[in-house]
């Protein structure tokens, strides 16, 4: 019987195989290990070149945009051979009523506080940002005035943005505190004639500017400057809205003269008011349909601070004159800043925040009474605001 043992044919040829097969591998291995290497190497020079020509293009954008920010800084902050070109009034309420005490009880004494510049100062300071504000920096430095022991321009002497603060604010407060004529009771004053009127004219040091809805009728509101507003086009809300009841008195917030009176697709029924020094434009807009304004108003009419203008409404949104398109009735305040007149209804209007000013302007509300027969109100006491000459 004969046997085939193919597994001993096999086992023995297998150990020639297979140290032919391992040199083979390793001598393969070896040539493909210095491809790869070769290969990693190349890839490695060229990937450092890239990388390094993307840093090299990041530092330049990079570059390039700081010096754009830094020519828009100057540009923003320059206040001699250039107008100012962007103003953002975040000063709180709290700062403005504490600047306006100083300023006031300081008006006859012999170093008069102003307001403006103690604001201007902590602006400086705080680089406009008066979150950061703190009542103890203002009294600080109102102590150093006021006794004597340093002056604003010693103060402000290495302050490099102190001028376009002090501009900036004084744009947008300037007229707002003085001297003016007021109306008041005359049992108020003593009196020394035997008839008595009932009222007297006196001269006043304080407060010129008034809350923009006459006093005892309700309102609320919210800081809402800056959000979306998406009739005719896509745009930023540049005004606070103080909703209240249609027929509200509306207030003039300073003395000027009425520059626009009318029809506005957007505002509806609106006024503008300009200040007598020409730097604000007081806009109020959404007024009552068919009977918006006081009747005696026209454009280029003179206005003292505390008249009714005009009345609450919801008119607007419409190229349709005399049209109610908006939801809830309100007034639309704004108050633009004009430092050249090529600013004015152009695409470099500045238009500021008025939520914190609004704050502080309630203060000084104008007592209104109903003119019988009509649909009218006025004021119960007159104030007067002299222009310059």
């Amino acid at each position: 019987m004969t046997v085939i043992r193919t597994y001993d044919d096999t086992r023995a040829k297998r150990p020639e195989i297979c140290k032919t097969g391992t040199k083979r591998l390793r001598k393969y291995i070896l040539t493909k290990r210095g491809d790869i290497m070769s290969f990693s190497k190349k890839y490695s020079f060229h990937s450092f070149v890239f990388i390094g020509m993307e840093l090299f293009v990041l530092m330049l954008l990079c570059l390039c945009l700081f010096m754009k920010k830094t020519d828009r800084q100057t540009d923003i902050f320059q206040t001699s051979s250039k107008f100012i070109k962007w103003v953002d009034f975040n000063v709180t309420s709290e700062a403005l009523d504490q600047a306006f005490r100083y300023d006031v009880d300081t008006c006859q004494a012999e170093i008069h506080l102003n307001w403006v510049d103690l604001l201007a100062y902590l602006g400086t300071r705080y680089g406009g940002d008066f979150s950061r504000y703190k009542k103890s920096d203002m009294e600080k430095v109102a102590e150093q005035l006021s006794n004597g022991d340093s002056t604003m321009e010693e103060l402000t002497k290495d302050m490099k943005y102190y001028d376009y603060y002090k501009q900036a604010y004084g744009a947008v407060l300037d007229g707002m505190v003085g001297t003016f004529q007021a109306e008041i009771p005359a049992d108020e004053v003593p009196q020394s004639s035997e008839t008595v009127p009932d009222t007297v004219w006196v001269t006043k040091y304080g407060l010129k500017a008034f809350f923009p809805l006459a006093k005892n009728f309700p309102y609320n509101d919210f800081d809402d400057f800056g959000v979306s507003r998406s009739y005719g086009f896509r745009r930023r809300h540049l005004g606070h809205d103080m909703m209240g009841q249609v027929g509200t008195p509306i207030i003039a917030v300073e003395s000027g003269y009425v520059e626009a009176l009318g029809w506005n697709q957007y505002g509806g029924w609106r006024i503008g008011i300009r200040s007598f020094d020409k730097k604000r434009y007081y806009y109020y807009a959404h007024l009552r349909k068919n009977y918006p304004f006081q009747s005696d108003l026209k454009e280029g009419s003179l206005v003292q601070a505390g008249d009714v203008i005009g009345y609450m409404g919801r008119t607007g949104y419409s190229s349709k004159e005399n049209t109610n398109n908006i939801e809830e009735p309100h007034l639309h305040f704004g108050l633009e800043l004009v430092f050249d007149e090529s600013q004015k209804e152009s695409d470099h209007e500045i238009w500021i925040n008025c939520y914190e000013l609004i704050k502080f302007l309630q203060k000084n509300q104008c007592e209104t009474i109903k003119v019988d027969g009509t649909k009218e109100w006025r004021r119960v006491y007159q104030t007067k605001d002299i222009p310059p000459a």
